[in-house]
């Protein structure tokens, strides 16, 4: 499988930011099988959640970072996780 380009990859990030965190998520499951999860929700920065996902197949490496906000409702308030950054970087070994 050939490594992503810089055009193809800045065409994965218009993607990815016209998607939900979920959906976003489901693509880039779906994109390398030897794709794996580098983390979920780890917290870097105050208030922002990074999901980083390693796609060695294609050299690229894809952060997905989130907002929370808590939403009022009836009891406890809830989290509402909004996606609000996509980075699309190439891997070390992708040369293209």
């Amino acid at each position: 499988m050939p490594y992503l380009n810089q055009d193809e990859r800045r065409k994965l990030l218009d993607d990815l930011r016209k998607m939900s965190f979920n959906k976003a998520r489901g693509k880039l499951r779906r994109m390398d099988p030897t794709g794996r999860l580098a983390f979920l929700r780890n917290v870097q920065h105050s208030g922002q959640w990074m999901t980083r996902y390693d796609l060695p197949g294609l050299g690229t490496r894809v952060t997905l970072i989130e907002e929370m906000s808590l939403k009022e409702g009836k009891g406890r308030p809830r989290s509402d996780f909004q996606l609000r950054e996509v980075i699309v970087e190439p891997t070390p070994d992708n040369r293209t």
